[in-house]
């Protein structure tokens, strides 16, 4: 198991470094960031001396090398907007997200999870019927429309909930219902899949044969060998949900991360959206590293790969 995880640890760092330099790189493709800093207006003296002011007629490795290692040390630079260190911008508004991240695939999950392994113990049921409806719906559905509609009728009809802000547990009860129901499809069908693929195995029959209690057969026997996919999917969409989630924070006003890359794209901050870039794919390394050691741990077999 030792071997297992330094194997994905290695590789993990080795994916985290790929990562940062692909996107460092695209940024600086994708347009000169002295001009887009200077303005339309600007001539060519001041967007030179804003090359100079920022390092920016430096060779790009060099640049690079530069970021990465401050990057390391937890050194971010400073915002071009706001005018304050880059990392405690992010920090402070990192909690709203990961608040509402967590709250979405927890909701997801207990949603999900449980209706596939429904459909799949009654195909063709009610209840399957039911699960493939909620999974079209929320595939079809937009998220700022079904944001849009949850304000309509919970916070501006009833006034049962806040329409906005992040002040209290109240204010994320419809962004994490949002935020969820997009991601409960995919994991529905393949809890789904999942269940029907193992319940039809030749141990779940040899374990009903032998007068195993059915509960031990679904959840011990079954469910552990099927959530194993799902387990994966659940860190691919965790990291969707905190990179993802401009489109909610927009909605219900709640200032995090994800409306806070909105804000620097939108304003050529460049040192913010290079180190957001940076934190969302470490999201994304880290809970798929998670994903396979928790993977590994349900089936030893995978410990081989």
């Amino acid at each position: 198991m030792l071997l297992f995880i330094s194997k994905r640890l290695g590789l993990a760092i080795l994916v985290a470094f790929t990562v940062s330099f692909i996107s460092f790189t695209l940024l600086f493709l994708a347009g000169d960031p002295a001009a887009a800093l200077a303005g339309e207006t600007a001539s060519g003296e001041d967007i030179e001396a804003i090359r100079k002011l920022y390092g920016f007629d430096r060779p790009m490795l060099v640049q690079y090398a530069d970021w990465l290692l401050s990057a390391i040390q937890g050194d971010f630079g400073e915002s071009y907007y706001f005018r304050l260190p880059v990392a405690p911008l992010i920090a402070e508004r990192l909690s709203v997200t990961m608040t509402l991240g967590v709250c979405g695939i927890t909701f997801a999950l207990l949603t999900a999870v449980p209706l596939g392994v429904a459909a799949a113990i009654r195909p063709n049921s009610f209840i399957d019927r039911l699960a493939l409806f909620l999974s079209v719906a929320g595939q079809a559905m937009p998220s700022f429309w079904f944001g849009l509609i949850l304000i309509v009728i919970f916070a501006i009809q009833l006034g049962w909930l806040p329409p906005s802000g992040a002040s209290s547990p109240m204010h994320f009860i419809m962004p994490t219902i949002v935020l969820g129901y997009y991601a409960m499809p995919a994991i529905m069908r393949l809890t789904r899949a999942g269940m029907l693929e193992v319940l039809s195995s030749d141990y779940i029959r040899t374990a009903r044969a032998k007068g195993a209690p059915e509960g031990r057969v679904l959840f011990r026997h079954a469910l552990r060998n099927a959530i194993i996919p799902v387990v994966s999917l659940a860190a691919v969409q965790m990291g969707f949900m905190l990179g993802g989630s401009i489109v909610v924070e927009s909605i219900f006003a709640l200032h995090g991360a994800g409306y806070l890359a909105w804000e620097s794209i939108a304003r050529n901050d460049l040192p913010t959206v290079q180190a957001l870039i940076l934190v969302f794919s470490m999201f994304y390394i880290v809970f798929t590293f998670l994903a396979d050691v928790l993977n590994a741990w349900l089936d030893p077999r995978m410990r081989s790969s």
